[in-house]
């Protein structure tokens, strides 16, 4: 059996999302409720005492009795009561047929979603084609000690860690209203000053929503060189998996590498909540940059980030193309091609819109 679920399910969201054996916060009803771009389902298909479900976005194509269906920003992807890797051949295989009907019941003509870094979703996934490489992101193990950990600290990443140290550099947690203001504060010079794109700019409400919730352990870190604000985090902590969700530094303070720093203090605290990866992600859009070569200076632990991109009706997919003139064989890396010329975004985890 396969059901729909929307935002108004919260219970029932919830409980498909708790009971099964791997989530992150991205998974969660109230992450979800915080999308704007489209309406939020819960796709899940039961068999007997298991499940799989699968959160996504579902937008209207302009114009057209036709969707599409994305996902929310962060990596989601299908989650299930057992581990990816532990799914039947039967189950995977009759989840494909249920959803490919519920896909073409519901007129959707394409799908789009990032797959998370630590869920072996693909191996579902590859029954339908469209697995793409993004990139790499950079990731903490926290299993090792804190001191195996610095030892492949760059040296470089070393001496502006004992930098902080010696100039009394301070990572403080704080909550409420007015943690939210100082983040958002440090957050908003930072993606002016990067000249982010619209996709990034989330406002101060936005924050203090995303923050206030029992689904997942929202923290925010701020660091502090005497009374003053050097950098700030917002991390998601879920299932022993930190996410480094959003991040800002002052400009004047980007010489000092706050950010490193900062990373260093929250694997201690990571260390002590029992977590067992701190996850910082890749590039700006996942290219090798000097943003991913930097955080290579903190780990050469690196995972393959991979997306869904699926074609549900090669046909009226082709149409859409044709409608807005766009060559099907464009050289760039976005999906649903047929929104190329409508509005570009580049995510964290890959180019999408």
């Amino acid at each position: 059996m396969l059901k729909l679920l929307t935002i108004d399910d919260k219970t029932e969201w919830n409980f498909y999302v708790t009971k099964s054996a791997e989530y992150d916060f991205y998974h969660t009803w109230h992450y979800h409720s915080l999308d704007t771009s489209g309406s939020p389902i819960l796709v899940v298909y039961i068999e007997n005492e298991n499940h799989i479900a699968f959160p996504l976005i579902k937008r209207q194509i302009p114009g057209t009795v036709y969707c599409d269906l994305t996902c929310v920003y962060g990596y989601t992807g299908p989650i299930s009561n057992k581990r990816m890797e532990q799914l039947e051949d039967s189950l995977m295989e009759n989840f494909k047929v249920a959803f490919l009907a519920c896909l073409k019941a519901e007129n959707c003509v394409s799908v789009f979603s990032r797959l998370h870094l630590f869920f072996k979703q693909p191996l579902l996934l590859e029954r339908f084609g469209g697995i793409y490489d993004n990139g790499l992101s950079v990731v903490l193990d926290l299993s090792v000690s804190i001191e195996a950990q610095r030892k492949k600290y760059r040296r470089s990443t070393n001496d502006s860690i004992k930098r902080s140290w010696k100039k009394g550099f301070r990572l403080i947690e704080e909550s409420g209203d007015d943690a939210i203001a100082l983040f958002f504060d440090v957050y908003k010079e930072n993606m002016e000053r990067i000249g982010a794109s619209d996709y990034y700019l989330f406002n101060e409400e936005y924050f203090k929503k995303i923050t206030n919730t029992d689904e997942y352990d929202a923290r925010v870190f701020i660091v502090y060189d005497g009374d003053k604000v050097m950098a700030s985090t917002i991390v998601m902590l879920t299932n022993g998996i930190i996410e480094a969700h959003l991040l800002g530094t002052r400009t004047e303070y980007i010489h000092l590498s706050p950010f490193k720093f900062l990373v260093d203090e929250i694997t201690v605290i990571g260390r002590s909540l029992g977590m067992r990866y701190y996850n910082l992600g890749g590039g700006l859009g996942y290219k090798q940059d000097t943003l991913f070569f930097g955080k290579l200076g903190l780990s050469d632990l690196t995972m393959d980030y991979k997306s869904w991109r699926f074609i549900v009706n090669p046909d009226i997919y082709q149409q859409l193309l044709d409608d807005r003139g766009i060559d099907k064989n464009l050289d760039v890396d976005f999906f649903p091609l047929y929104k190329y010329n409508q509005r570009v975004t580049v995510s964290s985890a890959g180019k999408e819109n």
